[in-house]
């Protein structure tokens, strides 16, 4: 999905060219890494990565590696809304969000405990949303939290994940709710939800408006 959504540029938007210092000079970089390295060859070769006992399923290949990066969002009242909101693109207004826990063992699954909060609290149905963001450590995270909330997994992450796209310590949140932003047409919603460790989810409910409209 990442491999694609670059190929046909759909990241563009939402990337700030950054410069680098390097050994041999500077370097701009404007384009994620790590979904060019893959080597599918590899893939069925690489070890577990907790479970050793031959029965682990967790590897380097279907989990998000750690990586350099940040994300910025402005967040306004209705009045900055509409003075300084007008002919941009990704202007949403937050319709709810909820914080939940569940066991720390089964944290992976923690964004199916939040979500339906946050969707009571928006007062829609999951049907009502047209792309869902969510962080994934593993790729069984996504698989996990749409099998127990019945989601499209082809509406999960669109654009691809962290798996693909790296899990910036301290971004992650900020990153899925610019990608679902730069998803998103007037009048559509959006769910972002991300596990926080130890148990810990958050979610968000969005919609995407026109600052006339406010």
């Amino acid at each position: 999905r990442t491999q694609e959504a670059w190929q046909q540029r759909l990241f563009d938007e939402e990337i700030v060219p950054v410069t680098v210092k390097e050994k041999k000079g500077e370097r701009i970089v404007q384009e994620d890494e790590g979904y060019n390295r893959l080597k599918l060859e590899k893939v069925p070769t690489l070890k577990p990565a907790f479970d050793r006992s031959g029965n682990g399923t967790v590897t380097a290949a279907n989990s998000s590696s750690f990586n350099d990066g940040a994300s910025a969002l402005v967040v306004a009242n209705r009045e900055l809304a509409k003075q300084h909101g007008k002919g941009k693109n990704v202007l949403a207004r937050i319709v709810s969000y909820a914080d939940a826990a569940i066991d720390p063992i089964d944290f992976p699954v923690a964004p199916a405990k939040v979500i339906p909060i946050a969707l009571e609290r928006a007062g829609i149905k999951p049907e009502q949303v047209k792309v869902w963001e969510m962080n994934e450590a593993f790729a069984a995270v996504i698989k996990a939290n749409a099998k127990i909330l019945n989601v499209d997994i082809e509406k999960i992450n669109p654009r691809g994940g962290a798996i693909a796209l790296g899990h910036a310590i301290g971004s992650s949140g900020a990153r899925i709710l610019v990608t679902l932003l730069h998803q998103l047409k007037k009048g559509e919603y959006g769910c972002a939800a991300i596990c926080n460790g130890g148990g810990a989810a958050t979610g968000m409910v969005v919609q995407m408006v026109d600052a006339d409209d406010l």
